[in-house]
This record gives C-alpha cells, structure tokens and sequence, in this order.
C-alpha cells in the first residue's frame, strides 16, 4: 500500500493560524468525502457545531498543529503518507463539472476523478528536453513538432489499448486523458551552465514548460478538429475559456489567501483560448509529469524533473554492477585539467560531491551540487512554476539533508502556499555513512591542478592497505568516459 493524506485547505488554514481541527466518523459525515474548497468548509463548520451540541457520538477536537506535527513525524520516519493537496487537485481540475478527485496515482501525478463506475486511466510519454536544446535555448520548433505527434501517439493508445475492465475503458473513452510529461531537466541545467538553485533554473522550468503546455493544448485541439471533442467535453474548464493556469484564479477565490504563484506568460494564449472555443479539445487532460526512471535511463538522461542525486554510484543489473559518473562533470573537470586518479578517489570518497574537494572552481561546485546539497525549497519553486501549466500534476520528490521539524514544517508550508498539488517522496540522509577503507579522504585536497600525484596521496593509500595491493598510486584505473572500449561507458 502506497499510503497520502488528502489535505484540504482549511486544515492548512488551521495549522496556519494555530486554530483547532475536529474529528469525526466518516459514517456521521459521509458527504464530506465529495466536497471540496468553499463547499467543503462550510459543511465542515456544520458538522462540527453539530458536534459541539453533542449531536455526534464520534466527536472530537485537537490542536492542528498536533495533527500537522504527527503527520510530519510519520513521513519523516516510515516515508508514509505522503502529503497531497485536495482542494487545488479538484478546484483547478479541468473535469470538475464530472465528479471528484479522490486520490492521486502511486507516484502523485495523476488527478483524476474516480467513482463507482469509472476507474481513472492515464496513458503517459515523457519529452527528452535534453534533446531538444540548441545553443543554449530550447528549439521552439523542433519541441512543437516532437509534443504534436507525442500527444497524437498518446490519444491513438487510448483507441487500441487492452482494458482489463469495463469501468476502466468507459472512463478513458468517455474523457480521453492522456499525460504528457518532460524528463532530461537537469540534463539542460548542466549543458546550460546553470545551478538547480538559483532563479535562472526557476525561469527556466517555468518558461519550458510554458512552452510544452502550449504545444500540448494547441495539438489537443487539432486533434478535436480533425477526430471530434472528446465526449464528456461540454461543461468543463476548457468549454467555459479557462485554461489550467486561469484556474489559479479559481483557487485563489476558493482558498481566499496564502497562495503565492508567479503569473508571468510568454505565449501567446488568447489565440489558444479561441481555437479551444471554435475546435474544443480531444483530451480532458494533457500533461503530467511522471517519475520516468526507467525511460530515462534507457534514454540515457536524467529522471523527469529530479536534481543530481550523485555524481558518482554504482548501478547494478543482471550484466553485473557498473560505475556511473556525471558525464557533464567528468567534461568540466577534464577541461579544467582536475581529472585526474587523484580526483576519482576523492569523489568516491565523498560519495560524488564536489563540496570538499577544495582545488574544484566554485561555479563548478554550484553546477553540480547534488540534491541533498540543494536546499528543498528551490525544487518547490521550480515545480510551483510548472504547476500553474499543468492539468493534472507532478511526481515532486523532496531531498532534505538534516531532517529536523522545524525544517519540514516550513517546506511543506512553502509548497501548499505555491500552490503545488502534490508530493511524492521525502528522502532524507542516514545519520552515517559506512566507513571508507581505501583512504582517509581529503588528503587528495592540496594534489596541484596539473594533475600530478604527490608522494603523499601515495603515501596515504599505502598506509591505508599496506599489505593488500603493492601497485603504484599512479597506475590507478579509472573510468575515462566516452571511451568506446569501456563497457561502463556504454
């Protein structure tokens, strides 16, 4: 079981302003289940005056904040249940007119509504944006024409798939959602020379997906030109002109404060709200971004929307286990005349970060900075800039070194008030590492940047394993990249 909790704002609220939460059975309040925003609240508020005249048998009132601090110390501890957002899920969803989002998917990017008839179904593709980068900048072009026969390739799947189901063929006819997603990200950040926190890389995830959304929606419409609205269309968000980051304005009217979102356009989305009206839309939804781990290493890229987790591991199959470098950072350091034996020690004894190893450039350091070395609250900001494009959501994992309270407090705070749907993992360091046995680490520091060993790295790996290899330090092998002869490589 992949376990969330299901927030509504005004828990939030709540927590917010230290204020109190009620609790009741849900067979006393069984509508609260299909409610949601405004409607939510003030049933809410009934229930719990109801409750108030002892008019429950299951009744009973806590501190939010209590409530808040052990949902928190359960994630933190067992990585259960993850924290999603119910309100912007439903209020900002395109189907709102056909029911209620219940749940998310196992990986929190699928917002779909669900009920005794329908089973949610989602045919999901993922962009290289990696791929689609030149000269710095992302080829509009080429990104337009590769989302058009993507999302065409998508609406094809949901005539010719096999559904084990009736409830769920009905559901993915009847609506037609697909969820086009972007992988590569950080594989654009490191070409572009840009660290994951800064404002740069904010902009930069803002403005691409900006411009994956535009396509998506713009091929959507074509294909309800030439096949047809998809059937449940008339009602929804897209036939009454409001198009996903419109319905911020529905959330903001809803939720009345703490939302703080970046409306900045670039595209030009009145042309798209007009063909929308003349043509409609072939899908209920277009876009989601998924984990894509599996796609993306087969492609040879990053994981969807994720930062550098290492800069060094080993990954292991059936073929056996492999070495795998950041190529980006092996190029740098390469250039910059660091790489060296000398450097893959270091790295290996410091599990692939740059943040020790003093003769490493700083600009270099910033670029390659890996997850736990980036503060969380940048990965809310990027995603908070995708979100507001979005029609459904995003598979968001949290990286958060030093765990404390306090910290997680304010990050999941900071990703409620940006407006984010959903998270997914939060993954935080071990208290400890095993011990390295090959070296003390940081003696390798002070190695002069022409690459030349001194006699006390040679010295220190000696004293290290004295008896177990008599090999020079300088005849350490190493992986060169991009070496056709290294299967690790390939």
């Amino acid at each position: 079981m992949n376990t969330a909790n299901w927030i509504p704002d005004l828990f939030m609220k709540r927590v917010m302003e230290a204020g109190e939460w009620s609790l009741f059975s849900p067979s006393e309040t069984p509508d609260l289940h299909d409610l949601y925003g405004a409607a939510f609240e003030k049933r809410y508020r009934e229930y719990e005056a109801m409750g108030e005249r002892g008019e429950l048998k299951v009744y009973k009132r806590i501190p939010a904040l209590s409530l808040w601090r052990k949902m928190l110390t359960m994630l933190f501890e067992t990585g259960h249940p993850w924290v999603t957002f119910k309100d912007p899920c439903n209020i900002r969803s395109p189907q709102s007119h056909m029911g209620v989002v219940h749940s998310s998917n196992l990986c929190t990017e699928i917002t779909l509504n669900t009920n005794d008839n329908e089973i949610a179904v989602c045919n999901l593709g993922s962009i290289n944006l990696a791929a689609h980068l030149k000269d710095g900048k992302l080829d509009a072009e080429k990104l337009q024409r590769t989302v058009r026969i993507a999302l065409r390739m998508l609406d094809n799947v949901i005539d010719i798939n096999f559904y084990p189901v009736k409830k769920a063929r009905n559901s993915n006819l009847k609506h037609r959602p697909v969820g086009m997603g972007i992988m590569g990200f950080r594989d654009c950040l490191h070409q572009m020379r840009i660290s994951y926190a800064s404002s740069e890389a904010v902009e930069f995830a803002d403005e691409s997906m900006e411009m994956v959304a535009y396509y998506a929606y713009w091929a959507s419409t074509e294909l309800a030109e030439e096949r047809g609205r998809y059937p449940s269309y008339k009602g929804s968000l897209w036939d009454r002109g409001i198009l996903p980051h419109d319905s911020i304005n529905l959330l903001a009217a809803e939720r009345g404060g703490y939302l703080d979102i970046d409306r900045t356009e670039r595209q030009d989305w009145n042309a798209l709200r007009e063909r929308i009206r003349e043509h409609g839309m072939r899908n209920s939804n277009c876009l989601a971004i998924a984990p894509t781990a599996t796609i993306a290493n087969i492609v040879g890229v990053s994981a969807s929307i994720e930062p550098t987790y290492q800069n060094l591991f080993v990954k292991s199959n059936l073929s056996g286990e492999f070495t795998v470098t950041n190529e980006y950072l092996v190029r740098d350091l390469k250039k910059a005349g660091l790489w060296d034996e000398v450097m893959v020690a270091d790295l290996k004894y410091f599990d692939g970060s740059l943040g020790r190893i003093d003769r490493v450039p700083e600009q270099l350091k910033g670029i390659y900075a890996t997850a736990f070395e980036v503060d969380p609250k940048w990965l809310v900001e990027a995603a908070s800039r995708r979100q507001k494009w979005i029609d459904q959501a995003q598979s968001l994992n949290l990286y958060m070194a030093g765990a404390s309270g306090k910290k997680l407090d304010e990050l999941y705070k900071h990703a409620w008030v940006k407006g984010l749907k959903t998270t997914y993992y939060l993954r935080t360091l071990a208290a400890s590492n095993a011990e390295k046995s090959t070296g003390r680490g940081g003696e390798l520091n002070a190695v002069p940047s022409s690459g030349g060993v001194s006699g006390g790295y040679q010295a220190a790996a000696e004293s290290a394993a004295p008896a177990a290899d008599s090999t020079p330090a300088t005849d350490v092998k190493f992986c060169s990249i991009d070496n056709p002869d290294c299967e690790a490589c390939q």
